[in-house]
């Protein structure tokens, strides 16, 4: 840990400390949304609906883990919850801010497990970056997350978590002090192969009970599951990001494995299914630019190709909107980020074409925060942290053994 490296209190007022909860019986209420807590209280405790309603506004509202804390609550409530429940929330192994206000935390999960959460402020909004797995199933080849490769999905309660403690970090205050206005599930791990909690959870973060998110300002980013976008698109409502960083299925696939799964053309046409269910809103395609890799003018044609098609079957001209994504580099990867000049010109042709195109600018590269750099600490049920620290330490990097 550097000296930049902020220890955290073990508990906050009004915060139940995790260590010594009896629990393995009580049920943790971070991991229930709205409908799940009202049956709960209904089912469980014997109690009305409402009080489901005033316990989810002091745990998302007001940060609150204290029964006892929760004033507006019977003392005989505060018993049955007691015996019933607990509100436990991700542990901070250290937390630690960048130079241009971006704030990134390790939250320890079970064992020796944990897992990065980063919160990016902007003018006029702030942006939590949400993870959704212990490491990532996927083998992307230009990120840092896969490397570690892969131990398990995350709870609800280990997502919203992320949210709580970033929300009580910042003092934000849904519908007064919003400092929080921004969701994106882009952190560690593949949302769609953890469906069920990752909905769940952006459920708490779209209620007013919770943190009371618009639609549009909660983002899932996939790397291209095409039946779980179909089910998204059935079961939820926000905004879809995808991973797609090439035009062409032989050099995505080269890049993103699961492409051989679901290549270029179902990839897409599972974003028109899901744009007609959200119409008037926009699909973002993400695309990291490696330098020699996929940044050449021959693959901005290619993308700007794929991109009016899907422009021209949605009959919007706004329908696709590209994130050009500069590669943040990482200790023992190939990839290198794209020259300033080359970037420029791959959006300028976009734009030229009539493709909606931004730039991500790059925010927490000097705490190892920026997209695709995030590392927790993953206990790999694959080969493939083991492989990787082998070829670094071949390259003079680390000690195979670290």
């Amino acid at each position: 840990m550097s000296s930049s490296d902020r220890q955290p209190q073990t508990s906050a007022p009004g915060e139940r400390p995790v260590a010594g909860a009896p629990a393995a019986a009580r049920q943790n209420l971070l991991d229930l949304d709205r409908e799940g807590l009202e049956r709960f209280f209904v089912e469980t405790l014997g109690e009305k609906r409402f009080r489901a309603h005033q316990v989810m506004k002091w745990i998302h509202h007001r940060h609150v883990t204290s029964f006892d804390d929760m004033t507006d609550l019977g003392k005989a409530l505060r018993a049955k919850l007691e015996a019933h429940a607990e509100v436990r929330v991700p542990q901070v192994q250290f937390e630690k801010p960048s130079a241009d206000g971006t704030h990134k935390w390790l939250l320890a999960m079970d064992g020796s497990n944990a897992i990065e959460t980063v919160f990016i402020p902007d003018k006029g909004r702030g942006t939590l970056c949400v993870s959704s797995q212990v490491g990532c199933a996927l083998n992307c080849q230009f990120c840092s997350t896969a490397t570690q490769g892969f131990n398990r999905n995350l709870s609800v309660a280990e997502i919203i978590g992320q949210v709580w403690v970033a929300a009580r970090h910042l003092g934000n205050v849904p519908h007064r002090e919003r400092k929080l206005t921004n969701v994106v599930m882009m952190g560690m791990g593949e949302p769609l192969m953890n469906f069920d909690n990752v909905v769940a959870a952006m459920s708490v973060m779209r209620d007013d009970l919770g943190y009371g998110l618009a639609n549009k300002r909660v983002t899932l980013s996939t790397a291209g599951m095409v039946p779980m976008i179909d089910r998204l698109g059935e079961e939820s409502d926000v905004s879809l990001a995808v991973s797609l960083h090439a035009a062409d299925d032989e050099l995505r696939s080269s890049l993103v494995p699961l492409n051989r799964k679901y290549p270029v053309v179902e990839l897409m046409a599972a974003c028109e299914r899901y744009a007609r269910r959200r119409r008037g809103t926009s699909i973002t395609f993400e695309y990291t630019l490696m330098k020699g890799v996929n940044d050449q003018p021959v693959h901005a044609r290619q993308l700007a190709r794929l991109m009016r098609a899907f422009g021209n079957a949605m009959q919007a001209k706004d329908a696709a909107k590209v994130n050009l994504i500069p590669f943040n580099p990482f200790p023992g990867t190939r990839f290198e980020r794209s020259p300033e000049t080359d970037i420029r010109a791959f959006q300028k042709l976009l734009l030229d074409a009539g493709v909606l195109t931004m730039v991500r600018r790059t925010r927490g590269d000097d705490i190892d925060a920026a997209c695709g750099q995030l590392k927790g600490q993953v206990a790999d049920r694959t080969r493939r942290q083991a492989e990787f620290r082998k070829r670094l330490a071949e390259q003079g990097g680390v000690d195979a053994a670290a």
